[in-house]
């Protein structure tokens, strides 16, 4: 498996010219923002990234609206309420920042916040992100042909932003009786999280009879 995705990877467009096929088509009613744990006291890079991206796309307006994604998964911080506290901060309007609190999975991030979209009425969305998980995701949006576009972090561009780490109070984030996905669930349990194998599905967005009858134990009414 590894090596399949490494060869996925490794012909996949890079960040540069994945935007210059999307960016015309802006701006874009929500772009999406996967999750990263946060430790109560300070962003992750990988995080900062996620977050700054979203600014600048916001500010640029090549979007209309973030949905930052994630929820309580290996720390008792719901990971999208902590980097929304860090938007509203670095000038995102409340009214412009939307949270979906129930994906655990890269793949939930996606289909989640595409519900969250859905709800709105938003109609142009976008996945922005670091490039590695972006192009680990593509398959999985062509496969279910989710309405998602891709919107990766172009390195040099996000290096010229203020990458300064605002003050935030992470304690509205907290999730009480918080227990980690660890001792939830099984190693061979999260891979398959992975790969969306936990993701409760509405059927309208199970496009094929192929779908329907494989997802048919997990779908929502």
């Amino acid at each position: 498996m590894t090596m399949l995705l490494s060869g996925c990877f490794l012909f996949a467009p890079s960040a540069e010219k994945t935007n210059r096929k999307y960016l015309p088509k802006a701006p874009y009613d929500a772009i999406i923002v996967p999750g990263v744990p946060y430790d109560g006291k300070h962003w992750s890079e990988a995080m900062r990234n996620r977050v700054q991206w979203s600014i600048y796309l916001y500010k640029k307006g090549v979007a209309k609206n973030v949905i930052y994604s994630g929820s309580a998964v290996y720390s008792e911080y719901e990971e999208a309420k902590v980097m929304a506290l860090y938007a509203e901060a670095l000038g995102i309007p409340k009214e412009h920042i939307f949270l979906d609190p129930r994906a655990e999975h890269s793949t939930e991030n996606i289909y989640y916040s595409y519900r969250v979209a859905k709800k709105q009425g938003f109609q142009k969305i976008a996945l922005a992100t670091d490039p590695f998980q972006l192009n680990g995701m593509r398959q999985f949006i062509k496969k279910f042909e989710l309405p998602v576009d891709l919107l990766p972090i172009v390195k040099d561009t996000l290096l010229k932003q203020d990458l300064t780490e605002p003050v935030i109070d992470p304690s509205a984030a907290k999730r009480d009786g918080f227990v980690s996905i660890v001792s939830r669930q099984s190693k061979w349990q999260r891979l398959r999280g992975t790969f969306g194998q936990h993701i409760r599905w509405k059927e309208e967005d199970l496009k094929t009879k192929h779908l329907r009858k494989k997802y048919g134990n997990r779908i929502e009414p």
